[in-house]
């Protein structure tokens, strides 16, 4: 899973089974900046993993800002600042019910139920 979460609670997000890659995080990006609204500003929060530091990750910055996308990078070790961090731990720990982890596919099926539903069904208050 990669998201995007805002402070207002408004989640995008981008899921796949295979391996995490740079194009799998590029891909995401490139999907939040294309269903952004084009008049306001983003600052998008980044821990310090190797695919937002890679080569073609960062060919890509200067278009994302051109886009009125800012990239800010954590501090290392300090994933309690990073809003999408607390969704996804509070979705693995206290929403995912232990049947989920049942199988591969239930598994699948839980967490598209949940960031599905988040906003209506699950959410976390940051204001």
């Amino acid at each position: 899973m990669l998201g995007f979460l805002s402070r207002a609670g408004k989640l995008v997000y981008h899921t796949t089974t295979e391996t995490v890659t740079t194009e799998t995080v590029i891909e995401a990006f490139d999907q939040f900046v294309a269903q952004k609204d084009p008049g306001t500003f983003a600052v998008v929060v980044l821990d310090n993993a190797s695919m937002h530091r890679s080569k073609a990750f960062r060919r890509k910055i200067v278009d994302w800002m051109s886009q009125r996308v800012h990239l800010v990078y954590l501090s290392a070790y300090s994933p309690e600042l990073n809003l999408i961090e607390i969704l996804w731990r509070q979705m693995k720990y206290t929403w995912l019910p232990l049947s989920a982890y049942l199988s591969f596919d239930r598994l699948c099926n839980e967490v598209h139920r949940l960031l599905g539903g988040y906003g209506a069904d699950n959410t976390i208050n940051f204001e």
